[in-house]
């Protein structure tokens, strides 16, 4: 297999200088540092950056802050607290515990942040200029130009990955984590593999906070803010011994990075990059790919947040509604009339069993309810709209033939019968039990509310006589009943008789399973 060259058309630099006579650094009129020891860092896009030998702080330093940031090629920052004249300042400074290569000789050396040290003094020092103050080249040109026209993330993944080789950094996988705002699945992990040159898209549910795999992994340290992670498998020095380290070593990986992907809502994603060059990264591969990761990190949050505003009002609306929602149907008003068969199904002796199983116990068989009530429904092409206390509201909207939502509707009702009495068994109550009842007509199928809190919903007499028959079924010993319109042509069902029900005009001629 040929090895990619590493050469990037523009380089991203770093290098260290010592610095000449006593250098002392000052909170306020405080002195903090005073050293003949210290040191200046140039790094691309970066200002020159003063570093103190640990031992030539003269100030009380505190406990170490939870905070830590990530360098590719200087490694996970630390900092630590300090108290000046009676003050606390958080933050105050920074240093690398076990710094990478590049940076080793700052290692024992610590920096201060430019609140903490708000005057610098370097004696008769002169500060050079960074030549590579800019690296704007061929990736991040792409980058700002063309990479925004991806329609999804995993043409994303693929298309940065490929971009990457071409202009000389050696990957030879690269794999994208993205935390989800979702009911069942925690995140999405895209994953590109030069050997395939296609992406694998993994969902794991929110059991891989405890699936060891996560817990010994470098996703895990990253997602936690806890830094980055840099492992040359060439070297002898073995910093991180996460069991996919050595799978990849196998694999013939010679260099391993993994850095935070942050979003603007502070939620921390992983970025991982696998090397197959003998020489593992450079410094001027993993500076471009530090430049290029807070864009493409926008862009991965763009695809989050579309992702996210689908799930949300899926899972609180339903699909259909969700979608229109989503479509553009905001304002109060907006819907149509439709026709549509509506079931409504309410829980038998909720109050009595809350008091019986307890409040924990109740919610688990509550939910239990709206679990095997919802997957009978969508099941049938229909639609719960809203769970109202211990009730759901489902719509089976006309696409082509009255007589179809009538007939999804009555298999819906059949079939959540049956799968409540298999279930009872497994709870302390025998008689879990519901009432439901059906009705078809013209409803509209919209947004009603106020100016500030919208409710996408049905009105109609329909909803209305499909509530009223629930109540009607618990009172008379059915489980369901339904209109004339609902039970017609269906030979199971038989006449109940008419019935008047609270605020419906006329009487209803009300059916029955038989």
């Amino acid at each position: 297999m040929n090895k990619t060259s590493q050469i990037t058309s523009s380089d991203y630099k770093i290098r260290v200088e010592p610095l000449s006579g006593i250098v002392q650094a000052f909170n306020g009129e405080a002195l903090i540092a005073s050293s003949s020891n210290a040191k200046v860092m140039y790094e691309t896009r970066l200002s020159p950056t003063v570093y103190f030998p640990k031992s030539d702080l003269v100030v009380d330093v505190l406990d170490m802050s939870d905070l830590n940031t990530f360098c590719p090629f200087k490694g996970t920052a630390s900092y630590k607290n300090i108290r000046v004249e009676g003050k606390q300042i958080d933050n105050a400074f920074w240093f690398y515990q076990k710094a990478l290569p590049e940076a080793k000789s700052v290692e024992d050396h610590v920096a201060f942040m430019p609140t903490t040290a708000t005057r610098i003094d370097i004696g008769k020092n002169i500060f050079g200029k960074d030549h590579e103050s800019n690296i704007a080249g061929p990736t991040i040109d792409w980058i700002l130009r063309e990479a925004w026209l991806f329609k999804t993330p995993q043409d994303l993944t693929k298309a940065i990955a490929n971009k990457l080789i071409g202009d000389g950094v050696a990957i030879s996988r690269l794999s994208v984590l993205i935390w989800s705002l979702h009911p069942l699945i925690a995140g999405k992990n895209y994953i590109w593999s030069k050997d395939t040159n296609a992406v694998q898209e993994l969902t794991p549910t929110y059991d891989i906070h405890t699936d060891p795999a996560f817990v010994n992994s470098p996703l895990r340290l990253v997602s936690n803010g806890l830094g980055g992670v840099r492992q040359r498998f060439t070297d002898n020095e073995t910093e991180f011994t996460f069991p996919i380290m050595e799978d990849l070593k196998a694999a013939g990986a010679t260099d391993y990075v993994a850095m935070p992907l942050p979003f603007s809502n502070g939620q921390t994603n992983v970025l991982t990059l696998t090397c197959d060059h003998p020489a593992g990264f450079t410094t001027s591969n993993l500076g471009l790919i530090f430049e290029i990761s807070s864009v493409i990190s926008r862009y991965y949050e763009v695809f989050n947040q579309r992702e996210n505003s689908r799930v949300l009002l899926e899972t609180y609306l339903g699909k259909r509604t969700g979608a229109r929602v989503l479509g553009g149907e905001i304002r109060r008003g907006d819907g149509e009339e439709i026709n549509a068969a509506i079931l409504f199904c309410d829980l038998r002796n909720s109050t009595s069993l809350e008091e019986t199983l307890g409040r924990s116990k109740y919610l688990e068989l509550l939910n239990s309810f709206f679990e095997q009530t919802t997957d009978v429904i969508n099941g049938n092409d229909g639609e719960v709209l809203k769970f109202i206390g211990d009730a759901v509201l489902a719509i089976f909207p006309v696409i082509a033939d009255d007589r179809v939502a009538c007939e999804q509707a009555r298999k819906s009702a059949s079939g959540i019968v049956k799968c409540l009495t298999s279930s009872s068994e497994s709870h302390s109550n025998k008689n879990i039990d519901c009432s439901i009842g059906i009705a078809f007509g013209g409803v509209t199928y919209g947004n009603v509310g106020s100016r500030e809190r919208l409710d996408f919903t049905v009105i109609g007499s329909a909803a209305n006589i499909a509530a009223r028959l629930a109540d009607l079924a618990k009172n008379n010993g059915h489980s369901v009943m339904m209109t004339h319109q609902i039970a017609a042509g269906d030979d199971s069902t038989r006449s109940f008789g008419s019935f008047e029900l609270r605020n419906v005009a006329d009487a209803i001629d009300c059916y029955v399973f038989a």
